[in-house]
């Protein structure tokens, strides 16, 4: 049986401590968190809270000359996931980098150039793909339940007064909105969809106590062609001063039928929680936000029913990359190149709203 992958984590912040720390703890057959980068390291460091006892370093210098250190995760400030993660792979080592990957579409690829002139897995963690409620989405749609779909509406709107976290609001490369939780909807958008022909988007500031855009709308436009009858209109929001509970999320047409639904997925809540991953109730989204399908039948009546939501597996992001550092023939779960794909869109997304025109997506980017 191989040795567990050896493993540093850059960054213990929410995206260390919430995701990548317990995640990792969770799979220790297939990875061993070595070491850990903490501005003011402390013995055990943040880690100890999860039964794990890594070295705990100031820089991340020590990291890349650590011979020993083979998968580094980097969950540090946006700017920073291009530099990063290009030195860690030039040091030889396989890398998870944190959404957005990077600010620019033209840094992307070149980590990708990187990576495979390395022969190392550059790996995204775009873990909402396994999301309970968005499972339940890809099942419906795969399995024809709702017809041919026409739109699809998608949203992770919050109430806040401001921005999470200070670099997420300061206008610096990769911070805002679209970056933030853009990243995600898109990305799910892309898994569903394909990359789309044009980009339309609307990006404002309303509460105006930031730098930065705190509230976005994104359409994307597909045509129809011989597997799809009807064009399809792709409709992203978020929104940060949406006092609602629980929150919007799916509206979802086709030619057979509906489904909407509330509310998230349970899974960083629990985490936040301490919910073990392994619980049986961990990933279970409770009954009361289970979405409302609407099949139309043939009287011309419409048959609602609640539909239990599939079980959220943010582990299997792991278990995936595991998988293929282990096994370069194991296929990634999430291409390099569909990530890369995300921050291209953003990018578009940003010119369409500041030039108020819908831009052409190209089919193959330019760098």
């Amino acid at each position: 049986m191989p040795l567990p992958i050896r493993t540093a984590v850059v960054g213990v912040g929410l995206a260390g401590t919430v995701f990548h720390l317990p995640l990792l703890a969770a799979l220790p057959d297939l990875f061993a968190v070595h070491t850990l980068v903490e501005r003011n390291p402390q013995e055990g460091g943040k880690a100890q809270k999860f039964g794990l006892s890594p070295k705990v370093v100031g820089s991340y210098e020590e990291v890349l000359a650590d011979s020993e250190v083979e998968l580094v995760v980097i969950g540090t400030p946006n700017a920073t996931h291009y530099p990063f993660a290009k030195a860690a792979l030039e040091a030889g080592k396989h890398v998870l980098v944190e959404k957005p990957i990077t600010p620019t579409y033209r840094e992307a690829a070149s980590l990708q150039s990187l990576a495979t002139s390395k022969r190392l897995v550059l790996y995204a963690f775009q873990n909402r793909r396994w999301d309970s409620d968005f499972l339940t989405v890809r099942k419906l749609i795969q399995d024809g339940t709702l017809g041919y779909l026409t739109e699809f509406e998608s949203h992770f709107d919050r109430y806040r007064k401001s921005l999470r976290v200070n670099w997420h609001a300061a206008d610096v490369p990769g911070s805002g909105l679209v970056y933030d939780l853009g990243s995600h909807l898109i990305d799910q958008a892309l898994v569903l969809f394909g990359k789309p022909e044009r980009v339309t988007a609307f990006l404002q500031n309303l509460g105006n106590l930031e730098d930065v855009e705190d509230n976005f709308t994104i359409f994307l436009h597909y045509a129809s062609n011989s597997r799809k009858p009807h064009p399809v209109t792709v409709i992203l929001r978020a929104h940060f001063l949406s006092a609602r509970s629980p929150q919007f999320r799916y509206s979802i047409k086709g030619t057979k039928g509906s489904y909407t639904k509330d509310g998230v997925d349970t899974q960083e809540d629990q985490l936040k929680g301490g919910v073990p991953i392994f619980d049986p109730a961990f990933g279970v989204e409770p009954e009361d936000i289970h979405g409302l399908l609407e099949i139309l039948q043939p009287d011309s009546t419409v048959l609602k029913t609640r539909v239990p939501s599939e079980k959220g597996t943010y582990v299997s992001l792991y278990r995936n990359l595991a998988a293929s550092i282990r096994d370069p023939s194991v296929p990634l779960d999430i291409k390099w190149e569909e990530a890369a794909t995300v921050i291209q869109i953003i990018e578009l997304a940003k010119q369409s709203s500041s030039e108020g025109k819908t831009m052409d997506v190209p089919n193959k980017a330019h760098v």
